[in-house]
C-alpha cells in the first residue's frame, strides 16, 4: 500500500499514536509492503511511519517525490536515498508522479543510487509525457530492481507504461523477466472487456490513458491540469487558462520549491488560480497556502520567498522549524472517545478519524444492512455487505477529489 507518512490517507498531520495505530492495523490486516512518502521529501514525517511499520513486521518502501526544480538534482535524490536507508528503509522506491524523469536522467539517477545504496530500487513512473517505457527501458539497464507497469487495457496516460511492451523489450535480454506473454495476453482480453464496462459507465476518462506532452512544458501532473480547468470554469475565466499554467511555476518558487504531489499540488495549482482571477498576486490565500508557508507540512525544500510569507500574515518567529507532529499531543483516545458510540474497532475509528465526511454512513449503512438482517447482534468484521463496501470506496475517492 502506499500512504503520505504522517499525513496517513487524510490531509493535515497525525499523531504519532494514530500513525502507529494505523500501520499496526495494516500489517495485522495483511499488508506486507508499505511505501511511505512526504510531499515535501522532509524525512522527518517519514521517521514515525517507518519505525512503526518496521516494529510491526512490515517491510518499509520509502519514497522520494522526484521533481524537477533548481534544487532537485541527481545529487538531493542520492543524498535523500542514503538518508532513508539509515533511517531503516528495506527499499527506495523513485516516485515519479508527473512523468518527468526522462529516459536518460533515469539511467543516471538509478546508477547513482545503485552505487550508494544497498536496499533494492523500485521505480514507479507514469507514461503522461510518452516517455514512460523508454524510462523504464533504460533504468531496467541501469540495474533497477523493479519497475511498475500495467496490463495494455488499462495502461499508458496517466496510468503506468504497459506491461507486455515491456516484457517484449526485455525479451532475451540480460534483464529477460521470464513472464509469459501469452498468459498476459490471455489476461489482458479479459481486461478489454473491464475496461470497457468502465468507460461505457462513465467511471474511465479515456483521456486519462492518452499521452499529454504539456505535462513536460509546465512540469504538471495530469490531473492537476483537469482540476485547474474546472476551477477556471467554475469562475467564468477559462481563458486565463495558460496565465495560470504560467503562475504556477512562480507560486512553487515562492513557496520554496515544492514537489507537486498531494497535498502541494492542490495548495500550489488553487494559489495560482486565486492568483490571476483575482488580478493581483496573493491578494487571497487560502489556509493551506498559510499553512505550507508557516511549516505545519514540514520543511521545504528551498527557501521561501520572505515578502509572500508576510503578506500572508506570518511574522518569521511564527514559523515551525520542527517536525510538525511534536506539536500534536496523542490523539488515538480522543478519537477513540468521540467515535465510541458508532465504532466496534480499531480499524473503525482509524476509518472515522481519517475520513469523517464519510465513514459514518458507511458504518450506518453497514450496521443498518445487519438490523435489516434480523440481527442484533454485531455483525462480524468479516461480514460487511460489498454494496456497501463499493459505496464507502467511491464516497472516499469523492471526498479525496473535493480534496483535489
Amino acid at each position: 500500500m502506499l500512504f503520505r507518512g504522517q499525513n496517513i490517507l487524510g490531509y493535515k498531520h497525525y499523531a504519532d499514536d494514530v500513525v502507529d495505530a494505523f500501520c499496526r492495523k495494516s500489517v495485522e490486516n495483511g499488508i506486507d509492503i508499505i511505501r511511505i512518502f512526504d510531499a515535501l521529501n522532509d524525512v522527518r514525517n517519514l521517521e514515525q511511519a517507518i519505525k512503526s511499520t518496521k516494529k510491526y513486521g512490515g517491510q518499509v518502501e520509502a519514497a522520494l517525490s522526484y521533481t524537477i526544480s533548481p534544487i532537485h538534482d541527481e545529487a538531493y535524490f542520492v543524498k535523500l536515498a542514503k538518508e532513508l536507508e539509515q533511517m531503516g528503509a528495506d527499499a527506495i522506491c523513485i516516485k515519479d508522479m508527473a512523468n518527468l524523469l526522462l529516459p536518460m536522467d533515469a539511467y543516471s539517477l538509478v546508477k547513482a543510487l545503485k552505487e550508494t545504496v544497498s536496499v533494492p530500487i523500485h521505480l514507479h513512473t507514469h507514461n503522461t509525457t510518452g516517455t514512460g517505457d523508454m524510462v523504464l527501458l533504460m533504468a531496467a539497464y541501469a540495474g533497477v530492481d523493479i519497475v511498475d507497469t500495467a496490463l495494455s487495457p488499462l495502461a499508458n496516460g496517466t496510468s503506468q507504461p504497459a506491461t507486455e511492451s515491456l516484457v517484449a523489450t526485455l525479451k532475451g535480454t540480460a534483464r529477460d523477466t521470464g513472464l509469459d506473454l501469452d498468459k498476459m495476453s490471455d489476461a489482458a482480453a479479459h481486461f478489454r472487456g473491464v475496461a470497457q464496462r468502465l468507460q461505457d459507465a462513465g467511471i474511465l476518462n479515456p483521456k486519462v490513458l492518452r499521452v499529454d506532452t504539456n505535462t513536460l512544458r509546465y512540469q504538471v501532473p495530469g490531473g492537476m491540469l483537469s482540476n485547474l480547468i474546472s476551477q477556471l470554469k467554475e469562475a467564468g475565466k477559462e481563458d486565463k487558462y495558460y496565465d495560470v499554467l504560467a503562475e504556477i511555476p512562480r507560486v512553487r518558487k515562492d513557496f520554496g520549491y515544492p514537489p507537486l504531489v498531494t497535498p502541494t499540488t492542490q495548495i500550489v495549482g488553487t494559489q495560482a488560480v486565486m492568483n490571476v482571477i483575482m488580478g493581483e498576486r496573493y491578494k487571497v490565500f487560502p489556509k493551506e497556502s498559510k499553512a505550507v508557508l508557516r511549516g505545519e507540512y514540514g520543511r521545504v525544500p528551498g527557501e521561501v520567498n520572505e515578502a509572500v510569507r508576510a503578506k500572508a500574515g506570518i511574522a518569521p518567529d511564527e514559523v515551525i522549524t520542527c517536525r510538525p507532529a511534536d506539536l500534536l499531543e496523542p490523539e488515538l483516545p480522543k478519537y477513540t472517545e468521540e467515535f465510541k458510540d458508532i465504532a466496534r474497532s480499531e480499524e473503525d475509528v482509524l476509518s472515522l478519524a481519517l475520513f469523517p465526511q464519510v465513514a459514518p454512513k458507511f458504518l450506518e449503512r453497514r450496521d443498518h444492512g445487519a438490523a435489516e438482517d434480523g440481527n442484533n447482534a454485531p455483525a462480524p468484521q468479516t461480514a460487511v455487505d460489498p454494496d456497501a463496501v463499493r459505496s464507502f470506496t467511491v464516497q472516499c475517492a469523492d471526498e479525496v477529489m473535493r480534496g483535489l
